[in-house]
């Protein structure tokens, strides 16, 4: 079995950050591990705080991912501060995953700032150059290169082109809806892919970027390319949006489990 490894925030909701990623990981076949950057005690009503781990403590969870199991991929998600982020890296850098996907996580879904400005600059500097693949929403990727982006196909490659040019192997701009279509656009340097499904109207999708960045990572690991990788993944949060779960409580979760009776290979 695969073996992959979220670094992020440990969601208390259980719908986003750490717990999003380890459910992924299980519906899609491979083996889920976790470094945690901060716990998160936000839900779409309240934001109870962020509370951040130390350095150390991130350190040694590496250390005991790495001694006893090891990794085929790894996925970063809500890392917060300069400070986490340049640990991340050394410890990226210490034991080089095959794969690193990188989801810039940045703002919350209610709008709380996930990721500090000084932080943002250390991002782009220190851990976007060493990705295998980013995946910035539109938001994210505006915040990025420092400009808006039009909810066009061609203005989301010209993004993807501007945010290749920060480094990384490959750029996956998660575009939201265009013409009543889910629309991502992928750029690796020599090329673009585009990828489309129809739009479901909800608010219930709490997770599901989170998931998306995930199942990648997971498809990745099993040796699938960046295209299969990235269709099948979003088969997978097309599916977990549609039997999303809403509690009757403000924004619902996606339902990771609704993919399993699925060929899962």
């Amino acid at each position: 079995m695969k073996r992959v490894l979220t670094i992020g925030g440990s969601a208390a909701q259980g719908s986003a950050g750490i717990q999003a990623d380890l459910k992924t990981f299980e519906e899609r076949n491979v083996y889920g591990m976790s470094v945690i950057t901060a716990t998160v005690a936000n839900n779409s009503r309240t934001e109870k705080g962020i509370f951040i781990r130390s350095t150390e403590e991130i350190e040694a969870q590496f250390y005991a991912v790495q001694e006893m199991v090891g990794y085929d991929a790894c996925k970063t998600g809500m890392l917060f501060s300069k400070e986490i982020i340049q640990v991340t890296v050394k410890m990226l850098k210490e034991f080089p995953p095959p794969s690193l996907i990188v989801d810039p996580v940045m703002i919350g879904k209610m709008g709380s700032q996930l990721l500090s400005d000084a932080a943002i600059i250390t991002l782009k500097k220190e851990l976007i150059p060493i990705a295998d693949l980013i995946t910035p929403n539109r938001l994210e990727a505006s915040r990025l290169i420092n400009r808006k982006i039009e909810a066009t196909i061609s203005d989301l490659k010209q993004a993807a082109v501007e945010l290749f040019e920060l480094g990384p192997r490959a750029v996956l701009v998660k575009g939201g809806v265009i013409d009543k279509e889910a629309v991502d656009v992928l750029y690796d340097g020599k090329g673009f892919e585009v990828f489309k499904t129809h739009a479901i109207d909800t608010i219930h999708t709490s997770g599901a970027g989170c998931s998306y960045a995930a199942s990648i990572t997971a498809e990745v690991a099993k040796g699938y390319d960046l295209v299969e990788g990235i269709s099948k993944s979003k088969q997978f949060v097309q599916k977990a949006i549609e039997e999303h779960l809403d509690f009757d409580r403000g924004v619902g979760s996606v339902r990771h489990s609704s993919f399993r009776a699925q060929n899962r290979k």
